[in-house]
């Protein structure tokens, strides 16, 4: 246990985040322990991964921060068209998704390349690129906050939604994911229908891909639109791509005949936020990228935060911000779009 942590390497947009007490967390067994003493009784628990999904809108945090970094891939099943692989919530996404990739099996290669950590994926069910992770999930062990008794959760139970699950809805706060089961397929058709996989991929000479180059194909994709953390501090996609009733897309396609979209299932129409950001917003950036006169959000900045230029879903942070800051221009950046388009785009970062 340490006091007084400073949190800005343990967040993706790299702000000043101090916590009063903080654990590393590197078996589940140790954050039993932790709950059998009492060490997390009564006290604010913020329970951290990758740091990438989350936003400290204060410079203290006044509980305890619980930081998971247990390891271990393992497989535990291997039959003759799938595999089932357990993996600990510490792991790094990216870097297992590399790993199931180069063994050839099927499940979360769409999924290549989100920032963040194993056990954080389940709470946001991640997606990119028409896949999900709710797709290849089997199963989770979690740990209960104050009990510290053990729980499985098995796929129908997490309620998963958009960008959404029991443990960020009804649940939030009070269980703590130690490891996740994928199911994995051998083979399985490639998804090449979502974003510009297919331009990509012809633009490369590609015409008929393998899993490994779908998988770099999407690397490089994500690479050249969102920035390197490590340069700019950012969160990746801050907004959800909002869900509408078809009826009111159909009012808008009139207005607006090239905007992209996407039919769901239940027969309303998910519309890109990062197009709504790109095509409304001030008219003349304050610095960076634009054009002046036009009016849009993409490549908008002050000295301390902004719009990336690369992608308008972005918000990013320059270097001596503080989380209000990225608050007030996502408010901003929410009344712009909600004005020029009647739709309300949300938040996928966690504030806290």
């Amino acid at each position: 246990m340490k006091t007084n942590v400073n949190l800005k390497t343990y967040n993706s947009f790299g702000f000043d985040a101090v916590a009063k007490e903080f654990v590393e967390i590197n078996d589940a067994n140790e954050l039993q322990t932790l709950i059998r003493r009492g060490q997390l009784k009564n006290k604010e628990v913020l329970v951290l991964s990758g740091g990438n999904n989350i936003l400290f809108t204060k410079e203290v945090f006044d509980g305890i921060v619980v930081f998971m970094n247990n390891k271990g891939i393992k497989r535990i099943v291997d039959e003759d068209n799938h595999a089932v692989f357990r993996v600990q919530a510490g792991e790094d996404w990216p870097e297992f998704v590399k790993q199931i990739v180069a063994k050839g099996l099927h499940g979360v290669e769409n999924l290549a390349n989100i920032p963040g950590k194993v056990g954080a994926a389940p709470v946001q069910n991640i997606g990119a690129y028409g896949m999900e992770l709710k797709d290849s999930f089997v199963q989770c062990e979690a740990i209960h906050l104050e009990t510290g008794k053990k729980r499985t959760f098995v796929n129908k139970e997490c309620l998963f939604g958009y960008r959404s699950s029991i443990f960020k809805g009804m649940l939030r706060g009070q269980y703590v994911i130690t490891s996740v089961d994928f199911l994995l397929k051998k083979d399985a058709p490639l998804n090449l229908e979502y974003g510009n996989i297919k331009a990509y991929l012809e633009q490369n000479g590609i015409k008929d891909p393998t899993l490994q180059q779908l998988h770099d194909a999407i690397c490089a994709i994500r690479d050249a639109k969102l920035p390197d953390v490590k340069q700019i501090g950012s969160a990746g996609s801050f907004f959800k791509n909002p869900v509408i009733e078809r009826a009111q897309f159909e009012t808008l396609l009139k207005e607006y005949p090239t905007m992209p979209h996407y039919d769901e299932p239940n027969g309303k129409v998910k519309v890109p936020a990062g197009w709504l950001i790109e095509h409304c917003g001030p008219s003349t950036p304050s610095t960076g990228s634009g054009t002046a006169g036009t009016a849009s959000w993409k490549g908008w900045r002050n000295e301390q935060v902004g719009v990336y230029d690369k992608q308008a879903l972005v918000l990013v942070h320059y270097g001596g911000g503080k989380g209000e800051d990225i608050v007030e221009l996502a408010q901003k950046i929410q009344d712009s779009v909600e004005e020029k388009f009647g739709i309300r785009i949300s938040p996928e970062v966690n504030f806290v």
